[in-house]
């Protein structure tokens, strides 16, 4: 890094206009969201994955290779955000992701054993949400 250029800890969120934005059609024109594709990425998360998870994961991503379709796993997870955020959008309650996390919450998950769950970030700090 350059001497006098200092690195900022301040994530920059998306402004209201950038969140209420009508999304855009996605190439067969059917899906309302559109994963980016090979660019810059500007903000990350960090998700937590199973063994087994990453596993499939890594199966997909060699199953998409056979196909003929080169992607890395952060790719096929844009891409598989992407499809059930539309599906969300589109039908609501009734979507894959409304009715797999109301089933899950449903069945009791046990969340506490999960990194950073049941706590708030403020100020790069972390605080109990309870």
């Amino acid at each position: 890094m350059a001497a006098g250029r200092s690195r900022s800890r301040r994530v920059s969120l998306p402004g209201v206009a950038e969140l209420l934005r009508p999304a855009t059609p996605g190439p067969d024109g059917g899906d309302q969201r559109r994963a980016s594709g090979r660019e810059k990425h500007t903000q990350k998360i960090t998700v937590y994955l199973s063994a087994e998870e990453l596993l499939d994961l890594e199966r997909a991503r060699l199953a998409l290779l056979r196909y003929g379709a080169a992607a890395d796993r952060g790719r096929i997870v844009r891409e598989a955000i992407a499809v059930l955020l539309a599906d969300l959008d589109a039908r609501g309650q009734d979507s894959l992701l409304a009715r797999r996390i109301v089933t899950a919450n449903q069945a009791g998950d046990d969340m506490s054993a999960v990194p950073g769950a049941g706590r708030n970030i403020v100020n790069g700090n972390a605080e109990s949400a309870s």
